[in-house]
C-alpha cells in the first residue's frame, strides 16, 4: 500500500436497530450498533470503510443495508446470514442519557481479502459476546499479522457481558491485539472496581496498546502514551446536550480519523510511527475526537459529523 493510497478500514461488529424511547414515551427506530456507528462516522469523515457484521435479510436488516449503502459503507461477504436482525431498546432519561436492553445474537463470518485493509476497528458487544467474540479476535489477529493496525473500544454493556471479572479477561485479550484503546471512565469503573484509572490504563498499555484514551463525558478525555508514560487531560468543547446516543462512537471515529490523517494508523510503517510517537503528536487526533463527540450530542440520535463540520 503506497502512501498516496487512502487507507481502507475494516470495522468488525454489530449493526442493529436502536428502538429509542424518549422521556415522553415516544419510540422511534434508528439504525445503530456501536461498531456500525463508528463505520458511519469514519465514512462521514471521508475514510474508505467496510463493515463486517451479522444481520438478516428481514425488514430491519434491509433497512440497515440501505443505510450502509447510503452512507458509503460496504458490507463484507457473509454479513447477512443472521436468522434475525438484532434490536437495542434504548430508554432516554430526562438528561438525555440512555439505558439499554438488547434482543440479539452475534457471530461474524470470516472476512475475505484482509490484505485490503490497513486498519481494523472493533468493540462493544462484538468483542465479548460468544460465539462471535472468538471469531472477532481471529480476524484481529489475522489482520494484525498482515500488517494492519488495530483499534478497540470495550464500550461495556453490563446487561450483556456477564460478570465484570469475566468480561475483563475477554476484553483484555482484545486489548493485547490492539494499538489504540478508547474506553470510558464508566467502563473502567464497572470492569475494574476499586482500581484507579491511571493504574488501569498503564496496565493496558503494558498489554500492548501504544495509546490509551479515557473519556470522561463532558469533562473531556485523558490520553496516555505508553512508550513515554506521558499523560494529559484535555477538555471537552462546551455544548448543549440533546442526547448522548452515539457520542462515544463518534469520539472513536474522530480519534481513528485523526490518527489516520496523521499517518499513525494504517499499516506496518504507521504502527512503527504510532508506537514511537510523543504525546504532542497524538493530541490533535484526540482533540478531533472531542470535537466529533461534541457535535454528536448536540443532535438527536447518533449523528455522524462530516469533515467540513470540524472547521
Amino acid at each position: 500500500m503506497s502512501d498516496t493510497t487512502p487507507v481502507r478500514t475494516l470495522v468488525v461488529g454489530e449493526a442493529l436497530v436502536d428502538a429509542v424511547t424518549t422521556p415522553g414515551g415516544d419510540t422511534d427506530e434508528h439504525v445503530g450498533g456501536s461498531p456500525a456507528n463508528v463505520a458511519f462516522g469514519l465514512a462521514a469523515l471521508e475514510h474508505p470503510v467496510d463493515l463486517a457484521t451479522w444481520i438478516a435479510t428481514d425488514e430491519r436488516g434491509r433497512r440497515i443495508e440501505e443505510v450502509c449503502r447510503g452512507r458509503g459503507v460496504a458490507l463484507t461477504a457473509g454479513s447477512q446470514g443472521a436468522p434475525f436482525t438484532s434490536v437495542a431498546h434504548a430508554t432516554l432519561d430526562a438528561t438525555g442519557a440512555a439505558s439499554y436492553v438488547f434482543d440479539l445474537e452475534w457471530q461474524v463470518a470470516s472476512v475475505p481479502g484482509l490484505t485490503a485493509y490497513g486498519h481494523v476497528h472493533t468493540g462493544s458487544i462484538a468483542a465479548v459476546l460468544e460465539p462471535g467474540s472468538g471469531q472477532v479476535r481471529e480476524i484481529l489477529a489475522a489482520a494484525r499479522e498482515l500488517g494492519a493496525t488495530v483499534s478497540y473500544d470495550p464500550n461495556a454493556r453490563p446487561s450483556l457481558m456477564g460478570r465484570p471479572e469475566q468480561a475483563r479477561r475477554t476484553i483484555e485479550s482484545s486489548i493485547a491485539l490492539s494499538d489504540v484503546v478508547k474506553v470510558s471512565d464508566e467502563d473502567i469503573e464497572w470492569l475494574c472496581p476499586g482500581e484507579s484509572v491511571d493504574d488501569v490504563i498503564r496496565a493496558w498499555g503494558e498489554l500492548g496498546a501504544a495509546l490509551v484514551v479515557v473519556t470522561h463525558g463532558d469533562q473531556g478525555a485523558v490520553v496516555r502514551v505508553t512508550r513515554t508514560g506521558e499523560q494529559q487531560s484535555l477538555p471537552a468543547p462546551s455544548v448543549t446536550v440533546v442526547d448522548t446516543v452515539g457520542a462515544g462512537d463518534s469520539f472513536m471515529a474522530g480519534l481513528v480519523s485523526g490518527l489516520l490523517d496523521a499517518g499513525l494508523l494504517g499499516g506496518p510503517s504507521a504502527r512503527t510511527r504510532l508506537h514511537s510517537a510523543s504525546l504532542a503528536e497524538v493530541v490533535p487526533a484526540v482533540e478531533r475526537a472531542l470535537r466529533t463527540g461534541a457535535l454528536t450530542v448536540e443532535r438527536a440520535g447518533a449523528h455522524a459529523p462530516a469533515r467540513n463540520d470540524l472547521a
